[in-house]
């Protein structure tokens, strides 16, 4: 009978350590089922009247039948797609955004922060055990009430024109 508990005991021991802490707890489907987001629908073959027309082939580089969604969401729109494709036509925001330098490993050092943050809030021994959704719980502090900063904004008499108008008006 103790061996049998020690056992049991040693069992749900062992399912609490180890592995990346995972904060919301949604049941993976079983199997590997299709990827939807894997096929991109490309543009069609067109042989050009002047073949020289046609970019020199480049490792890593585009292909003429590669998708541009933003190129077409801008022509789709009216607008001119060309100006994409100039040297530097983002210079200007990435420089302001840059103004007070950039650090090259931004991404690692943030990874490193979320996850010692998920593992120090990864929830109570019950929640784990039986799956709970503690994400929402956890960053609660971080978040940002939308509805106090509307009524701020408001008050302030900052327009919020994506947001419908103040019914009590």
């Amino acid at each position: 009978m103790r061996v049998g508990l020690v056992v049991a005991c040693l069992f749900v021991v062992s399912a609490c350590g180890g592995g990346e802490p995972n904060l919301l707890n949604i049941t993976q489907p079983s199997g590997a089922g299709p990827d939807e987001f894997a096929v991109l629908p490309t543009k069609p073959l067109i042989i050009p009247d002047d073949l020289a027309a046609l970019p020199d082939p480049t490792p890593g580089g585009s292909n003429v039948t590669d998708a541009t969604p933003e190129a077409d969401a801008i022509a789709a729109l009216g607008g001119n797609a060309e100006v994409l494709s100039r040297a530097g036509s983002d210079g200007a925001l990435v420089a302001y955004a840059s103004r007070y330098g950039v650090s090259p490993a931004i991404r690692a050092e943030l990874a490193a922060a979320d996850l010692e943050f998920r593992r120090e809030n990864d929830g109570l021994f019950l929640e784990r055990l039986f799956n709970v959704n503690v994400y929402f719980d956890s960053y609660e502090e971080q978040s940002l009430d939308q509805f106090a900063e509307l009524e701020r904004l408001r008050r302030a008499g900052i327009r919020t024109s994506s947001v419908p108008p103040d019914p009590s008006f």
